[in-house]
């Protein structure tokens, strides 16, 4: 085989908005490589099939020619299929935003049938009130899809999720029988249509190695289903995995019926592994000789099944491929405009997530962090921190846009460094790259109110972050690194520069007593009542294999107990927390709080309010994130070694004639309003040299202490005193930033 061709595929299903960006990746990698590279979203495709007037034809005679027993609720819709076949195909159109003047019939025309998906609407108007009639049918037809997708898993497809499939057949399967029966199980109506698709793709591509990108259990079974069809169509084909999935669950794979199915599982970054696996198969002559000299192959972190029947993982000494040169993710050949924007939760993060086309990419590799007790710090995804520098970052962005037509881009790192983001923010605003972002972040005190203010100049709309536990004594056993009031600190930065903050929330750690729950819920409350954190989402703990807490459970006072480790996948762990409160029963009375408090209601009820059982009073005082952000900041003459930045433009300058003689007068010119500053001759002068020096030259760091060395002496003030004096505060105020 010469360079063979490679199809890359994500199997079904991620996000519905924008693709999932694995492939895209690997492939501007591979092709910067000279590899020939195909790349498909099956689950993009599975969707659009099968919610058609055609797919939908076949789903409902599905049902009708099936010995299902429907609900009530499955019946209406039956009945109501008419409407369904009716609707289906302007309703795909809308969410693709191909024919947006379908809104106003959407919301006001019923036009839209409705199941049980629509018994809780009441709210639409208070939601949607300032977001407008395009975002309110959004939503609607969104609740209609998802009226069909319940039908779906009640009858046809029962292992059917927008954003998953048969995800419980991949999620903690520490044996592979589950899997394995439902593989060799007669397919269903979607996995026909899945077939149907993958039949036409090979068909076009003809390739001689099929890649699948794998990174949530809920892509496995999607992904096995797709390798054995490619298999039976071309029995020569070679198929290989990567992914999120199998990094963190299939790190101690012994399954050899695996290996049916997928002939190469790598681990951790593709490129690397995957660079050696198509060099290899592009030279079958070699295959012989190594065989022969018992040479080992020349593989990177890879399992295989071997000559013997057994599961081998071979990981020889490669160097791994440096961030900076991954090269640019290439997304040219996926239908971007036929992915649906969706709205499926008024939760104003969940909405980025799930609306909009995004471009992914990654500005570091790793975490510069990397000591979070829950996470997975030890795998290399987290462990091995790697950055770029921020002009190959903008490179890339600029390639990204020339390639897709779309500004908005999501950072998908573990934490986005401070510093990064200020240089590439920096960058950007030098080139004139305009751009829509956001990311996730850790809520360190890196991110001064100037530095916020300068990412948002850049095009930051919203960060993510973990508060996780809002008790100082968790987040210090979690080493998260910060506390409640740096925090409230921090959020309250990002708020004023107009930047939406979003809060992950966790419940459930280890030796996390009653108290402190609520003590962590009247912590939110105070933040969602100053207004410094906008949207937020609790997650219950969970043990995980490669954490500390799953390397050392003992530390942290808790106890695993299973499940035993399997020849299949093993991360997710069962636990005992003998000192903690039962976690379970504070669940829907956390979420039914954070909801009310996202939506500015009930901000006031006391605690108790949530909860169907006794809770303790919080302990923690009404005033706490008050009093955090009442504390001063550091004086600007205490950061000599900030740089200067300055977000406006050059300004003109002119003398003006007053009874106590000239002064200067500088007219600055800003995109919503006009200002003046007057002062004197001296300072007028250096002023405008200053300022026009930071409009023009962003290459030269001037540091206040270097600006400082040319403050004028004719000034009559010492250059402390300037610091504090109205003129300054007002160019402070206006756009001089100290990063």
């Amino acid at each position: 085989m010469s360079s063979p061709h490679i199809l890359l595929i994500t199997p079904p299903l991620t996000q519905l908005n924008t693709p999932y960006p694995a492939t895209a990746y690997i492939k501007g990698f591979l092709v910067g490589r000279g590899h020939q590279v195909t790349q498909a979203d099956l689950g993009l495709e599975l969707v659009l099939k099968m919610f058609s007037q055609e797919g939908l034809k076949r789903v409902f005679a599905a049902i009708e020619q099936g010995s299902f027993e429907l609900s009530d609720n499955a019946r209406r819709m039956v009945r109501l299929q008419r409407s369904y076949l009716t609707t289906i195909g302007p309703v795909i159109r809308f969410l693709q935003n191909k024919d947006t003047t379908l809104a106003p019939r959407i919301c006001h025309a019923r036009y839209l049938p409705e199941a049980s998906r629509f018994d809780n609407v009441a709210d639409l108007e208070s939601a949607f009130g300032t977001m407008g009639l395009t975002d309110q049918a959004r939503h609607l037809a969104t609740l209609y899809l998802e009226d069909l997708g319940d039908l779906i898993k009640e009858t046809v497809g029962p292992q059917f999720g927008f954003s998953r499939y048969a995800e419980k057949l991949g999620m903690s399967a520490t044996s592979f029988d589950p899997l394995h029966e439902a593989l060799q199980a007669a397919p269903n109506l979607l996995d026909q249509m899945l077939e149907e698709l993958l039949d036409a793709l090979v068909t076009r591509v003809e390739p001689d190695v099929v890649g699948f990108s794998v990174p949530f259990p809920g892509n496995l079974y999607g992904a096995l289903r797709l390798a054995c069809r490619a298999k039976q169509l071309r029995p020569r084909i070679k198929t290989l995995m990567g992914g999120g999935y199998p990094n963190t669950e299939l790190r101690q794979l012994k399954e050899p019926r695996f290996f049916d199915y997928i002939d190469y599982l790598t681990l951790d970054d593709g490129e690397g592994p995957w660079l050696r696996l198509l060099e290899y198969l592009s030279q079958p002559e070699r295959h012989a000789e190594l065989a022969e000299a018992s040479l080992p192959l020349p593989f990177q972190r890879t399992f295989l099944r071997n000559a013997a029947g057994e599961v081998e993982y071979v990981n020889q000494p490669f160097p791994d491929i440096p961030h900076p040169e991954v090269g640019t993710p290439d997304y040219s050949d996926l239908p971007l405009a036929n992915y649906l924007s969706v709205i499926e939760v008024l939760n104003p993060m969940h909405r980025l997530w799930s609306d909009g086309r995004w471009n992914k990419l990654t500005i570091a590799h790793g975490c510069y962090w990397k000591r979070c007790s829950f996470c997975d710090v030890t795998l290399d995804y987290i462990s091995r921190y790697e950055t770029a520098p921020a002009t190959l970052l903008v490179d890339r962005i600029e390639q990204i846009i020339a390639q897709t037509g779309q500004t908005g881009f999501h950072f998908v790192d573990e934490a986005a460094p401070p510093l990064a983001l200020r240089d590439l923010a920096v960058e950007l605003l030098r080139r004139r790259v305009s751009i829509t972002w956001w990311g996730n972040i850790r809520f360190e005190k890196t991110f001064s109110p100037d530095l916020c203010r300068l990412l948002a100049a850049s095009g930051c709309i919203a960060v993510s972050g973990g508060l996780e536990v809002a008790s100082d004594r968790l987040l210090a056993l979690m080493e998260k690194g910060v506390t409640i009031a740096q925090v409230a600190r921090v959020t309250d930065g990002f708020t004023q520069a107009g930047i939406m903050v979003h809060a992950y929330l966790m419940y459930g750690f280890p030796t996390q007593s009653a108290q402190e729950t609520v003590d962590s819920l009247e912590v939110v409350r105070q933040l969602f009542g100053a207004g410094i954190v906008q949207s937020g989402y609790w997650h219950r703990f969970s043990m995980t294999a490669h954490s500390p807490v799953g390397k050392n459970p003992a530390k942290y006072q808790v106890a695993a107990i299973g499940p035993e480790p399997g020849p299949f996948a093993w991360n997710d762990l069962w636990h005992d927390d003998p000192t903690g409160t039962d976690h379970e029963q504070f669940g829907p009375g956390l979420a039914k709080a954070l909801y009310n408090y996202m939506h500015g209601v009930a901000l006031h009820e006391p605690l108790q309010f949530w909860f169907d059982f006794k809770t303790p009073r919080p302990t923690v005082t009404r005033h706490l994130i008050q009093q955090a952000l009442q504390e001063p900041g550091k004086p600007d003459f205490a950061r000599q070694n900030n740089r200067l930045f300055w977000l406006g433009n050059a300004p003109e300058l002119r003398q003006e004639a007053g009874k106590k003689g000239s002064r200067a007068v500088l007219t600055f010119y800003e995109q919503a309003e006009d200002f003046e500053l007057k002062t004197s001759p001296t300072l007028g002068a250096w002023l405008h040299a200053l300022l026009t020096r930071l409009t023009t030259d962003y290459d030269t760091k001037q540091l206040l202490k270097e600006v400082a060395a040319t403050f004028p002496v004719e000034a009559g003030q010492s250059f402390e005193a300037f610091l504090q004096s109205p003129t300054w505060q007002l160019l402070r105020e206006k756009g001089l930033l100290l990063i």
